[in-house]
């Protein structure tokens, strides 16, 4: 059995749109050839490749954005946050679908080929390769057969950046954040296969588009700095849970997603955040640093012999949140791994990282927004169904 995907939902091809339209103006070239060789034995040996280029200037670029943000309904900045994009689409609005597409419309319209999709875990790498696989066909058939080359960056064969750099046809590469975040990384050092060179310097001459999945969650400087370190052409960014906003193009929010009937209906009697599927509530309070101790202040939901209660409760670097929220299913996997006081941030285990003042997985003020909407119309309907009555 075959899944098929609607490539004519408004919503998307909107959220689509968004972005491709921020280039506006920019001309479909070919991408512009960087020479660089090296001799060995007296022999010519390679060339660092083939990468995307950018003629528009910020002036046009801002036009662009302000356009596309009037549109949309949003507030339109006065200044360009640099080449960052966000993108907000509610879960399960088919987010990956989105920004995978709107790859192919950059390659067909701007002649783009050279893209990478920095994930903060193995599972959400795991989940975009799995729709990749499953919308291979859906794109070859809008795209005409347009040749994709997908794999996975692995520090044991940092060789195959030669081919990211070099190829002539579309280039996507899935990149765990943790791979290039620090300087004792493989791909930030000198190799010898790699002519001396080292192998994120193929990244950088090729001057990726870069979509980042799940930005809250690499939200700290030492991934920040990361992410500019892959020179990236521009940097798109989606998620339902922004920390910051850079040039927002697209909103799809909880509200406008149940207006579409997108996603299920909230019970107005509720007092539960429903709106993240699953995902445990988790407000990073602080993160401090003492002599004898690294120690972070999370609010949770525990369970209660009784009912759930959201709490303030200290971890430390082998704290476990599934066993402190009283085996709540939603904290499972939710194992600290590190607490970095001078970056302010914790990461876990299943590859989640928080910094301090993020929240994770609440929606409380939007889930009373459409609560309330909920209730104004429930408040109508009975008055015409009484009126029908009389």
């Amino acid at each position: 059995m075959k899944i098929k995907f609607d490539g004519n939902q408004d919503f998307q091809l909107d959220a689509i749109r968004s972005i491709v339209d921020v280039f506006t103006g920019q001309p479909l070239t070919r991408a512009s050839l960087m020479w660089q060789t090296d001799a060995f034995g007296g022999e010519l040996l390679t060339e660092m490749g083939i990468g995307n280029s950018l003629v528009l200037g910020d002036d046009s670029i801002l036009n662009n954005v302000q356009k596309i943000q009037a549109s949309n309904e949003l507030a339109p900045g006065q200044e360009l946050q640099g080449l960052n994009f966000s993108v907000e689409m509610e879960t399960g609005t088919g987010k990956t679908y989105v920004y995978l597409r709107t790859l192919f419309e950059l390659n067909a319209r701007y002649g783009w080929k050279k893209f990478i999709i920095v994930v903060p875990s193995v599972a959400i790498r795991e989940g975009v390769l799995n729709t990749i696989e499953l919308t291979k066909e859906h794109f070859q058939s809008l795209y005409g057969n347009a040749p994709l080359d997908y794999w996975v960056y692995d520090s044991a064969q940092v060789s195959k950046l030669r081919q990211f750099s070099a190829s002539n046809q579309m280039q996507l590469m899935v990149m765990n954040i943790q791979a290039f975040d620090k300087s004792s990384t493989v791909i930030q050092n000198t190799k010898d296969q790699m002519n001396g060179r080292k192998p994120i310097e193929f990244i950088q001459h090729a001057q990726p588009v870069v979509v980042v999945d799940e930005p809250q969650n690499l939200a700290t400087e030492l991934r920040t700095k990361a992410i500019e370190s892959l020179n990236p052409l521009c940097t798109l960014r989606y998620s339902a849970t922004h920390k910051d906003y850079f040039n927002l193009v697209y909103r799809l929010d909880p509200v406008k997603a149940y207006d579409l009937r997108l996603v299920k209906r909230i019970e107005v009697d509720s007092v539960v955040d429903g709106g993240d599927f699953n995902q445990p509530y988790i407000a990073v309070k602080s993160i401090t640093a003492t002599k004898t101790r690294i120690a972070a202040k999370l609010e949770i939901d525990i369970e209660g012999a009784d009912e759930v209660r959201r709490k303030v409760v200290t971890v430390t670097a082998d704290g476990n949140l599934f066993e402190m929220a009283g085996q709540r299913e939603s904290y499972r996997g939710y194992e600290v791994d590190l607490i970095d006081a001078g970056n302010q941030y914790i990461q876990f285990k299943n590859g989640v990282s928080l910094s301090a003042g993020v929240t994770h997985g609440g929606r409380t003020d939007e889930v009373l927004r459409i609560q309330m909407k909920e209730t104004v119309r429930e408040h109508f309907e009975k008055e015409l169904r009484i009126s029908h009555l009389r």
